[in-house]
């Protein structure tokens, strides 16, 4: 893995965001084979000086880079192979017929629509960011879209997939099967499953987040009001975290220091926050009606948080822990998922149930665009390209 000199400059002092030199990409042009990510068994002196949340990072992950969970997340810091590819959205129709709505980001016109397949969720990139794939759960498959055309290539076999992970070190991939309360590790490629687990405490299972090393993530269960911690080495349940009902726990995110966990609870209107060492609710804020999905700014200093009943996204200040700002979509609205735009200037999300797409401008709040799309229910779409050196999953949670 190789950086400028003025990279590495910037990287010793924590200030990654924005690293460029001469129109060539700070970061690699694509994520390094697992074994030459970790050659060596010992700690190197600054991993062993590292805040206790990255210390002990899981075996073959990339290596945790100065200045946040997000570091490589800046604005703008896009892989070189990413820059020739279309600014596009993906926008997924979670209805019976389901399909894909593809949308420029620059002319904010319906460019063409991809057969992907029934009940559509959510369109989540690959680990080494070179398809997408689109979670088709009752085609019982995945569509697999080329980033470079935008259209479609195929199709891989795989049981009612809901929602798509992949851990940190790239050796696998979670299949969310929301409908049979199964958690699904599978071959990354052929998503063949290796080890399936489920727990009585989960039905629902649906969205999840890694922690700062990498060494367990956090599962949602919408249904059962609950939370699961799970080792990504082991595949087992560490804990179960039992939430007051109404609870139904939506995106689960990682904050930019990777102290602390951000959970959406729908079904209370609250967003929970939990220590990365502590399995537990350190805190519920209230918020609108239905908060859905979370959203960090591309400089690490604000949450974005959408509230699909109350037509509006909230603004969560990261360092003030408080709302600050409601972006309110005139009219009304249902603002559910999606994600920055690679500058991070606009937040786009899907209008779950009005068939529309929003576009906010994240410097004013003001809507900007309200794009009709085909089909009643628009559900996870992914803004395409994102900086990040890999994917782990989801509608394009980076690192």
């Amino acid at each position: 893995m190789t950086f400028t000199l003025t990279c590495l400059t910037m990287l010793s002092i924590g200030l990654l965001a924005g690293c460029d030199s001469g129109g060539e990409s700070a970061l690699p042009t694509s994520p390094a084979p697992s074994s030459a990510l970790a050659t060596s068994t010992e700690p190197s002196a600054a991993a062993r000086e590292a805040p206790p949340q990255y210390r002990h990072p899981l075996p073959g992950m990339p290596p945790i880079l100065p200045g946040g969970v997000y570091a490589a997340d800046g604005p703008g810091m896009l892989q070189i192979a990413l820059r020739r590819e279309p600014a596009l959205i993906y926008v997924p129709d979670s209805e019976p017929d389901g399909h894909t709505t593809v949308i420029s980001q620059r002319t904010h016109r319906v460019i063409r629509v991809l057969a992907t397949g029934s009940l559509d969720q959510h369109i989540t990139p690959a680990y080494d960011l070179k398809r997408l794939y689109v979670e088709a759960s009752e085609s019982n498959r995945l569509a697999t879209i080329n980033p470079h055309t935008g259209r479609m290539t195929g199709s891989v076999a795989t049981d009612r997939p809901y929602n798509l992970y992949f851990t940190p070190d790239g050796r696998q991939a979670i299949v969310m099967d929301e409908q049979h309360d199964h958690i699904v590790f599978s071959d990354p490629h052929t998503f063949r499953p290796d080890q399936v687990v489920s727990d009585p405490s989960c039905q629902g299972p649906n969205h999840a987040d890694f922690s700062a090393n990498g060494r367990y993530f956090i599962v949602s269960c919408e249904f059962s009001g609950s939370l699961l911690k799970i080792s990504t080495l082991q595949h087992r349940v560490l804990r179960r975290l039992h939430l007051p009902m109404p609870a139904m726990p939506q995106d689960v995110r990682l904050a930019p220091d990777g102290k602390t966990f951000y959970v959406a609870d729908m079904g209370r209107d609250r967003l929970l926050t939990i220590p990365w060492n502590r399995f537990r609710i350190a805190h519920a804020y209230r918020t609108l009606q239905m908060p859905h999905g979370i959203y960090f700014s591309r400089d690490q200093q604000s949450l974005y948080l959408t509230d699909r009943k109350s037509g509006a996204v909230q603004v969560f200040d990261l360092g003030r822990r408080t709302f600050t700002a409601t972006w309110r979509i005139p009219g009304g609205g249902s603002p559910d998922m999606g994600g920055l735009s690679a500058d991070g200037r606009t937040l786009w999300v899907s209008g779950r149930y009005d068939g529309v797409v929003y576009a906010f401008d994240t410097t004013s709040g003001r809507l900007i665009a309200k794009i009709p799309v085909p089909g009643a229910s628009p559900h996870g779409l992914l803004v395409w390209p994102q900086p990040g050196r890999y994917s782990l999953g989801h509608t394009g949670n980076m690192r």
